[in-house]
């Protein structure tokens, strides 16, 4: 022991005086290096299995939970079979026309806007796949926002929670009408204009109503959060959080232009296609137009006098 401490220190003199030392120290640095692997080798052998064993517990775990999750998919599917099949024997008893599917392509997330006020993002979808400004953009939950600009290869998103961008929505357990408004905060959206006397409760969902003939009927929007009566106020105070996960998500779907429902329409025949005699006759100018105010009043006055006469 003694021998070693008193080597240990000649060792320490020599390479703080003599520069040859430096060669010597690495020579012996690189003879011991794989002494040092072998007996480090206990140690990540450890860490390498408890590394792997977490990481096949996480996945067994990711595993189990997507598989329930397949499983309440799989049964939600089944019922709605059964609902789209009630629907479409209603819908032929009503005789309304057939809902066809609305196409979509998928797109990923590119950038998100620098600036915390604008809530924007950049998808790597443009003008070559069809994508032109207006079209909605869901991810796997809910409505995201819609498409403000694009480019041949990329388009900018402007997302629900925006002051900038309202939706018309409507409340999913009742149809009450309103304006869902971006609050400028991630996670909240406005409901504006809603009478204090309105049946809305929080955790109502809602959905798009489809009345802007921009986004289709029934998207997820929001979920109402709080409803605030303030008193002597004709108007309460509604909040509700998207149902997209904004700030998460990064696989979205465009949806390609809705077909226009005409069944809902108030007008649905064009002008052309009344009957002529529906139509009211142009109205003549000038002299035509004295002529005919004459004789319209001489056929007017014609059977006015034939009763006359038989009296």
């Amino acid at each position: 022991m003694l021998l070693c401490a008193v080597l240990s220190l000649a060792l320490m003199f020599a390479e703080d005086r003599f520069s040859w030392m430096v060669d010597v120290r690495a020579s012996m640095a690189t003879l011991v290096s794989p002494v040092q692997w072998v007996v480090s080798l206990p140690t990540e052998g450890i860490s390498w299995g408890a590394l792997v064993f977490a990481d096949q517990q996480e996945l067994a775990d990711e595993n189990r939970a997507l598989r329930e999750q397949l499983l309440n998919l799989s049964s939600r599917v089944q019922r709605m079979a059964s609902l789209a099949s009630e629907n479409t024997r209603l819908r032929e008893l009503l005789n309304a026309g057939q809902r066809s599917d609305i196409p979509y392509i998928t797109s990923q997330l590119l950038t998100l806007d620098a600036d915390p006020f604008s809530h924007r993002m950049v998808v790597d979808r443009g003008e070559q796949d069809g994508v032109r400004i207006g079209l909605p953009v869901l991810d796997a939950y809910g409505l995201v926002g819609q498409v403000i600009s694009t480019s041949a290869y990329n388009s900018r998103v402007l997302m629900i929670s925006d002051a900038s961008h309202a939706v018309p929505v409507e409340i999913n357990r009742n149809g009450l009408r309103f304006i869902a408004q971006g609050s400028g905060k991630i996670d909240q959206v406005d409901v504006l204009h809603v009478p204090d006397t309105a049946d809305i409760r929080v955790g109502d969902l809602l959905v798009t109503s489809g009345l802007a003939l921009r986004f289709p009927r029934g998207l997820p929007v929001a979920r109402v959060t709080e409803v605030y009566h303030d008193p002597g106020k004709p108007f309460a105070r509604v909040s509700a959080e998207p149902i997209a996960q904004l700030e998460r998500s990064r696989n979205f779907l465009i949806q390609m232009p809705p077909p226009v429902d005409t069944d809902n329409l108030y007008v649905d025949d064009s002008l052309d296609e009344l009957p002529r005699d529906n139509l009211a006759a142009p109205r003549p100018e000038g002299d035509d137009a004295a002529q005919g105010s004459a004789e319209d009043a001489a056929d007017a006055q014609a059977p006015t006098d034939a009763a006359g006469e038989n009296n």
